[in-house]
């Protein structure tokens, strides 16, 4: 009997939730399937390094300020008027950076902001495939015109790879990765001298319509990322420090909406 394989099946068994019958199935189903099987072992190592990121945080003690139910004092009008003032200012900053064809990051960038799921999920990525030397990507430059229309296929919307030949960096390929809610593509480029930048294409999470340009470092990661038209971009690098990888958003932003 023909074992059925998805996506789901993938994640089930890279989360540790598959049957053990079923398990044994999909494992001799690998042997068979070599460049699935390279692709899930990539994928068991971005949950590895999610575990050990997060699991300590199962352990900490619940802070006593969170056990305490306090009554939350009702706004008055004015702070309400207010906030409705905040959200207009808000949405005509986020309309003004959607038509500009140059990105900036804003002002109050370093303030702290919350972690961006997007930009933590994009680091995991360039760390876990920029190290690598011979499978990098699971499809080449030299077959362009396939990974793209073979990306925008999976994710479910038309992508382009933009060429960033002028800033001397050229595409290596890509690779279709896990993501929530969907798929994810992922570009690498590398210039001469062996430093990489890679650029992670998702739906955000549902909810999310955040068009803000946002710089941020994850770990050693440098990450510049955005959200335009409900498409999640973000592009990252350990070895291209935080000024030059401003250039190479710049430039991917114009090529992907020109």
């Amino acid at each position: 009997m023909e074992f059925s394989i998805d996506e789901s099946a993938i994640q089930a068994y890279v989360d540790g939730r598959m049957e053990a019958a079923e398990r044994a199935d999909f494992e001799r189903w690998l042997v068979e399937h070599p460049a699935e099987a390279e692709r899930v072992a990539a994928l068991r190592q971005i949950m590895d390094a999610l575990r050990r990121e997060y699991e300590p945080v199962l352990d900490e003690a619940i802070p006593e300020a969170l056990l305490t139910t306090r009554p939350r004092p009702r706004a008055p009008a004015w702070a309400k008027a207010a906030s409705w003032a905040g959200l207009g200012v808000a949405l005509g900053a986020a309309i003004g950076a959607a038509i500009g064809w140059r990105l900036h990051v804003p002002a109050h960038e370093g303030a702290a902001l919350p972690r961006s799921p997007l930009a933590h999920y994009a680091a995991i990525a360039h760390t876990t495939y920029s190290p690598e030397v011979r499978h990098p990507v699971e499809v080449g430059a030299d077959q362009e015109a396939h990974l793209v229309a073979w990306l925008s296929k999976r994710v479910g919307f038309p992508l382009r790879a933009p060429n960033l030949d002028k800033e001397q960096f050229s595409l290596v390929g890509g690779r279709l990765l896990p993501g929530e809610p969907g798929p994810v593509a992922h570009f690498m480029y590398q210039c001469s001298n062996g430093r990489r930048v890679t650029l992670y294409i998702a739906p955000p999470p549902a909810g999310n319509a955040e068009t803000a340009f946002r710089y941020t470092r994850e770990g050693k990661v440098n990450v510049f990322y955005w959200v335009d038209k409900r498409i999640g971009y973000a592009l990252s690098s350990v070895d291209v420090e935080r000024e030059e990888l401003l250039g190479l958003a710049n430039d991917v932003y114009k090529q992907l909406n020109p």
